[in-house]
């Protein structure tokens, strides 16, 4: 089939849903398809430009490109599921959070002013329309779908994404908690901080990525009086984050209500046990609290089940590989292509 997958781009920006896209556009092609990926930059500023969005994408028209008739199209993330075609699957990564389950919080700029809540209006309508009207939809995970289902009455079959890579493994367990992630406050590393300061063992926590919170957490595990067990990588290769995650002891990953959370499944491919929170969402569709990993509640209890791994590496290696066997669920890209086609 021609296939054209629509994706959402922030520019200079990437991540799990660009990863995603590009490991479905390649397994696409392996199977035999012809594949183009047509993505539009990202702007959710002004407001005015966040309805406008929108807009873009129902006017595209992607029915027939260069003379080609166009067989199905996959959108991803929001606004891509505006456009028209009379075959749309939607994979959803995720909606546009700041209008649904961040509103009223801190993590959303949406306010109570009118622009704000005709944008948000505008976002809703936009969801509820061009999601209803594919002919499939899945989302990246359970609880993906609950959002969905809860704030726009859409069913949807959970399709957990494929790690982008095999190279994964474990080089023993080291003195370190391994952390990567975008650096902002929904990752909650604040919380990685206090629990090293709370542990009473050796153990450190190496800190990798890069985001709008790095200063802040710096001047954080300074005030916490803890810099020489810290690390902050900034942003590492594909390469040294996988060798960090091989050395680790364990992995930390707590966000608040995460999406999926590529990390959870990196960490247990490389059989380390993850340390998660009660909220975390899509993370503990894997973590099972004592078996691959430990759910806390505050950084006391995650300190005490950190200082428990630092004592036993043999534990350590039991959860590792209990991990390791939960992370066996997830499809492979080419079982994930053949069931985004396999549409009637």
């Amino acid at each position: 089939m021609n296939i054209v997958i629509c994706a959402s781009q922030v520019p200079f920006v990437r991540g799990g849903a660009e990863e995603l896209v590009d490991g479905l556009a390649s397994a696409l092609r392996e199977i035999g398809h012809r594949v183009e990926i047509v993505s539009l930059p990202f702007k959710w500023y002004p407001r005015d430009e966040l309805e406008r969005q929108p807009v873009l994408w129902r006017t595209l028209d992607l029915e027939k490109l260069n003379g080609r008739v166009v067989d199905l199209v996959i959108c991803t993330k929001f606004p891509t599921w505006a456009v028209r075609h009379p075959r749309k699957v939607v994979w959803l990564v995720h909606q546009h959070r700041q209008a649904y389950d961040w509103y009223g919080t801190p993590l959303s700029d949406f306010g109570l002013s009118d622009k704000d809540r005709r944008a948000r209006r505008v976002v809703m309508e936009t969801d509820s329309l061009g999601i209803g009207e594919a002919n499939a939809v899945f989302t990246i995970s359970k609880n993906v779908a609950k959002r969905l289902l809860r704030y726009n009455g859409l069913s949807a079959t959970p399709l957990y994404p494929a790690l982008k890579h095999t190279l994964y493994h474990n080089s023993g367990y080291g003195d370190y908690i391994f952390s990567l992630s975008r650096l902002d406050s929904a990752k909650r590393l604040d919380i990685l901080l206090e629990t090293i300061k709370r542990s009473r063992s050796g153990v450190r926590a190496i800190i990798g990525g890069a985001g709008p919170d790095a200063q802040k957490l710096k001047e954080k595990a300074h005030a916490l009086g803890i810099n020489h067990r810290i690390e902050f990588t900034g942003r590492i290769s594909e390469e040294k984050a996988v060798e960090l995650y091989a050395g680790a002891l364990a992995v930390y990953y707590a966000p608040l209500d995460e999406d999926y959370g590529y990390a959870t499944l990196e960490a247990m491919r490389s059989y380390k046990p993850v340390l998660t929170a009660p909220d975390s969402g899509g993370v503990l569709e894997f973590v099972e609290n004592e078996i691959n990993g430990y759910i806390c509640g505050n950084p006391i209890e995650f300190a005490d089940k950190l200082d428990r791994l630092y004592s036993d590496r043999g534990l350590a290696a039991k959860m590792g590989e209990a991990g390791f066997k939960t992370s066996s669920q997830i499809p492979t890209w080419i079982q994930i292509a053949n069931t985004l086609t396999q549409i009637n």
